[in-house]
């Protein structure tokens, strides 16, 4: 329950009326005591004389503390605008000028406690930026830099400023990599060699409006350590995988040649052809194994040309069952005829080994602005979310035998000529799987 409020000691209004009474009864007074000795007009203008300046006196000395507040009060606006919260003030009076001064005090306190809580969170902030391992750099329209962290200090000026630096002239001091990444443009990974081997860093940049002018926020991120330890997990699974097949193998391959030589000795030749022929399929199949990890590391560059996709679709059908969904694009497409094959074959393969019929699976081809999209699609049992996210990644397989490089190659065959895959759940008609290649046309 809250408490009546208190009664004011004195009202700005009743003050002012109060003394505009007193000046009014004081005037009139003077006038009657002047009406005994002059004409009533001249005794008026003698009085008028006489408190004219001496109310202005009177209000000036009565009022002098409301105008020494009203300056105070612009005083401290002009220091709130300003920035400058540390002004308060005090008035002795229980009026409006007291409501006005407490409310101009409680925003004070308020402001002044939103500033502190700004700087603390800037100082943290700022804290945060200057000793994370990431080297950031803040670059303005005319090319200086107007910010740097510790480690963009210690990567590009053996720790010294950078601000107000030109960035071109810390390019020219640089590694050759670093200015040719920036001069690229885009995001990527560099290399920078020095006495130690390589050093590897991604550069990522962005563009922002601050204070209403365009600005670029350059970051480096050092990732040789995370590589190498990412480069050796790969390779551990890369020993394992081999190993498996391997194994796979040659465990059959020295129990049939065991077997072989006790089938010599019994004199038993006839079985000897099913010994030979199971050996020479187990050999075929190693044969394809290495030559498809042989195939994915050594991708080469692709060889762009201009191709028909119907003379694309046709040497497809001449390897492996499909349906064509929808009409083919008339203008030709720019890609590597060899490889976008090999990668269109691994997909359609894996669509006829998901155990759809021939005719579920189906090739579909979509014109997007700068870039063409194909679909490759099945009615298999689909794919769960664990499978989905690591289908793409190599020596990844859900298949039993699988080498896991049928996928990445795809992968590796779309990003070399600048494109992407993405694989899906089908959402219409029943269960299934879409991979779309993308590729810039």
């Amino acid at each position: 329950m809250s408490r009546p409020r208190k009664s004011r000691r004195r009202s700005l209004v009743w003050r002012v009326a109060f003394v505009a009474g007193f000046l009014v009864a004081l005037g009139i007074g003077l006038a009657v005591v002047l009406h005994d000795w002059f004409e009533p007009l001249v005794a008026s203008a003698i009085a008028a004389a006489v408190m004219v300046p001496v109310a202005i006196y009177i209000m000036l000395r009565v009022f002098a503390d409301m105008t020494a507040m009203f300056r105070a009060l612009s005083g401290t606006v002009t220091s709130y605008r300003d920035g400058d919260f540390a002004f308060s003030l005090a008035w002795e009076h229980d009026d409006e000028i007291g409501d006005l001064v407490t409310a101009h005090n409680a925003l004070g306190d308020t402001l002044r406690g939103q500033r502190e809580t700004l700087v603390h969170r800037e100082l943290l902030l700022d804290t945060m930026v200057q000793n994370t391992p990431v080297a950031m750099l803040l670059v303005d329209p005319r090319g200086h830099v107007v910010y740097g962290n510790i480690a963009a200090r210690k990567l590009l000026a053996e720790g010294r400023r950078l601000e107000g630096q030109l960035l071109s002239d810390i390019l020219d001091a640089g590694p050759e990599p670093l200015r040719e990444a920036v001069t690229r443009g885009g995001d990527g990974l560099f290399v920078v060699e020095s006495d130690d081997g390589e050093e590897t860093y991604y550069l990522a940049r962005s563009g922002f409006r601050l204070n209403g002018r365009p600005h670029e926020l350059f970051v480096l991120r050092h990732l040789t350590a995370e590589l190498h330890r990412q480069e050796v997990r790969t390779w551990k699974k890369v020993i394992r995988v081999i190993s498996h097949e391997l194994n796979n193998s040659l465990a059959p391959i020295a129990s049939l040649a065991h077997s072989g030589g006790e089938l010599v000795k019994r004199g038993k030749h006839d079985q000897l052809d099913r010994v030979f022929s199971t050996i020479a399929d187990r050999a075929k199949h190693l044969e394809q194994f290495i030559l498809g990890y042989a195939k994915f590391a050594k991708l080469p560059a692709p060889r762009l040309e201009s191709v028909a996709w119907r003379d694309l679709v046709e040497r497809l059908r001449g390897q492996i069952e499909f349906a064509v969904d929808g009409p083919l694009p008339d203008t030709p497409g720019r890609f590597d005829t060899a490889q976008l094959e090999q990668a269109l074959v691994n997909l359609l393969t894996n669509a006829h080994e998901s155990g759809s019929a021939p005719a579920d699976v189906q090739l579909r081809l979509r014109k997007l602005p700068g870039a063409v999209a194909i679909d490759v699609s099945d009615r298999g049992a689909g794919m769960t979310e664990a499978v989905l996210s690591n289908a793409l990644l190599p020596f990844y397989s859900t298949k039993r035998g699988g080498t896991g490089l049928g996928l990445a190659l795809v992968r590796e065959i779309a990003e070399a000529h600048g494109g992407r895959v993405a694989i899906a759940n089908r959402t219409t008609g029943g269960t299934g799987i879409t991979v779309t290649l993308t590729l810039p046309q």
